[in-house]
């Protein structure tokens, strides 16, 4: 049985550590603003195990003039689970759960090779390529929604 929801911060370091963090202390699992009230943390089950992750911070992207904007961090399947469809039930719940907030943009950083999973959604890159040290290549990709 497939279930999204709500989770602490610190459950979503078993997937993003893995998955985003390989190699890296536990503690890079860690991002700033994890524990805000604002912040929403999304994990998918099979039966019970956690096996993918996405969290949501009410974040401005000064690129994009809308007032109310979240951002996707530590969105994360893990690897045994990925291209089956997962990400793809994140990302889907993460906008409806935005739009509840009377929010419809929603961007993210992308890595570089993620990016044409998102484009498949309807997600578009803004701006040229940038490095985010010991991570590498990304892009700002948002989507408006209706």
């Amino acid at each position: 049985m497939l279930t999204i929801r709500e989770i602490t911060a610190l459950e979503t370091y078993s997937v993003r550590h893995p998955v985003l963090r390989k190699d890296k202390p536990l503690e890079s699992c860690r991002f700033e603003g994890d524990e805000l009230h604002s912040t929403i943390h999304l994990g998918l089950y099979i039966n019970c195990a956690l096996i993918g992750v996405i969290s949501l911070f009410k974040n401005k992207n000064v690129n994009f003039t809308d007032k109310k904007q979240f951002q996707i961090r530590g969105m994360a399947v893990l690897k045994h689970h990925q291209k089956m469809g997962y990400g793809i039930k994140l990302v889907k719940e993460a906008e409806h759960i935005i739009q509840k907030y009377n929010c419809n943009l929603l961007w993210f950083n992308a890595r570089e090779t993620a990016v044409d999973f998102y484009k498949k959604m309807g997600y578009t890159v803004i701006g040229e390529s940038f490095i985010i040290n010991d991570i590498g290549t990304h892009f700002v990709m948002y989507k408006k929604l209706i």
